[in-house]
């Protein structure tokens, strides 16, 4: 899956989305990602929905003579007539405080012992920070858990009659797992081609494992945060990947914008973007990354009006990575990774295996966005398990022939591509 999020609050009106949809497409994205669409609670924070089957009045345009369904079905068609496909946010773990869904139904959320609702909460560096515009369903101990199975499962359906063949399911791992295996077998009995992916940032790797289990078709991984080094980040790939092949990004509607993070540095950009395109099953990236937009995306703040006009275009190359991961079976899977030890320190050399074909992968990556790391080796083929000969695929300056010894200078962050094929 190559993903291209596209922010609502940024996008703006329905009738808006087909520009950013024909720029996706032109760069080799194949999903569209939206964030929740429905109508909000009091917060208007795109994740606190007060109705599940009412869209955001900030999407509708008034101005169609369309219904806001039809607007969004609309949408769907120009996508599919570009060979795109529409993921959107299910998020059923909580609802806005406020929605009449917390009087109506008193039994499907969580409560405190002085009777109010719960509402959901994380630790961050050691800080419980709590989101209190937010109801907490509880699918654990409700007493009417068949009735809160059939919601969510209506809800499921509202959406993919609106076009949507694919759901991002927010804290899935939050939800037991029997609920998501139930639902998702249910949903595939009528629309067998439906994409279930779990959103399992913050939590264990056992949660992750177990989450996968329940039958998602992909989880994301925290390659984001890796620092090209610590041992973390392939050993939760590993324990992982036979569960669900995962999806890397540079960035999410959730991180600071790597632009900014940077400095202004665009071969960062490029570094963590062909490394998150490369390294898993699939890769995510907001809108406005291709831009080196500098804002943070806010689920409540967000407005059109803050899209960045910037001197800053990486299409070309977006749309050259991933045309190496549509057409290389090595960069469409989870498989076999392993870290090659390799005397300068500032370069990341990294080999895949693939178990489903014969493929094998070579990455080469400069560690550092702002120097040049000189890489030598006498024979770059005692890295890989085929007799073949290597092929450089990478985005830029391809070699036609890589020369034994092989000694090249890597620019700042450069990340280069390798495959080849065992006999």
């Amino acid at each position: 899956m190559r993903i291209y999020n596209l922010f609502p609050l940024l996008a703006g009106k329905f009738s808006d989305w087909p520009k950013h949809l024909e720029r996706a497409h032109d760069m080799g994205f194949d999903w569209i990602f939206v964030n929740p669409i429905q109508r909000p609670g009091h917060s208007g924070s795109l994740y606190s929905i007060a109705d599940y089957f009412e869209l955001n009045p900030k999407l509708v345009d008034p101005d169609s003579k369309k219904s806001p369904e039809e607007q969004v079905k609309e949408m769907a068609r120009i996508a599919k007539k570009q060979g795109l496909q529409l993921m959107v946010d299910l998020v059923i773990n909580h609802c806005a405080e406020d929605a009449a869904l917390v009087r109506e139904h008193p039994e499907w959320f969580a409560h405190e012992h002085d009777g109010s609702v719960c509402h959901p909460f994380c630790m961050e560096d050691g800080n419980k920070v709590v989101w209190w515009d937010l109801a907490r369903f509880d699918h654990q101990h409700t007493s009417d858990p068949n009735g809160l199975y059939e919601y969510c499962r209506k809800i499921v359906q509202y959406m993919i009659g609106l076009g949507f063949t694919g759901f991002r399911c927010d804290a899935a791992y939050q939800i037991p797992g029997h609920f998501w295996s139930r639902l998702i077998n249910d949903i595939r009995k009528e629309n067998p081609d439906i994409v279930f992916t779990a959103e399992t940032l913050g939590c264990t790797v056992d949660q992750t494992k177990e989450t996968a289990q329940a039958g998602f078709d992909y989880v994301f991984n925290s390659s984001k945060w890796w620092d090209f080094g610590s041992p973390w980040l392939l050993e939760q790939y590993h324990l992982i990947r036979e569960s669900a092949p995962s999806i890397s990004f540079p960035e999410s509607h959730d991180t600071p914008r790597l632009f900014q993070e940077f400095n202004g540095n665009w071969d960062v950009m490029r570094q963590r973007y062909m490394f998150s395109a490369l390294f898993s099953s699939g890769v995510m990236m907001p809108m406005g990354f291709e831009f080196g937009f500098r804002k943070t995306l806010h689920v409540v703040e967000t407005r059109p009006e803050d899209w960045e006009n910037t001197d800053v275009d990486l299409s070309d190359f977006i749309r050259d990575v991933n045309k190496i991961k549509a057409e290389y079976a090595i960069f469409q899977e989870d498989c076999p990774t392993s870290i090659i030890g390799y005397d300068n320190p500032g370069i990341l050399l990294m080999w895949k295996a693939s178990t489903r074909s014969s493929g094998e992968g070579l990455i080469i990556l400069n560690k550092d966005p702002w120097n040049r790391q000189h890489f030598y080796v006498d024979n770059l083929r005692q890295y890989v398990q085929a007799g073949a000969p290597l092929q450089d695929v990478s985005p830029l300056d391809r070699m036609e022939f890589l020369p034994e010894p092989f000694s090249y200078e890597l620019r700042p962050g450069e990340c280069r591509a390798l495959v080849t094929s065992r006999s």
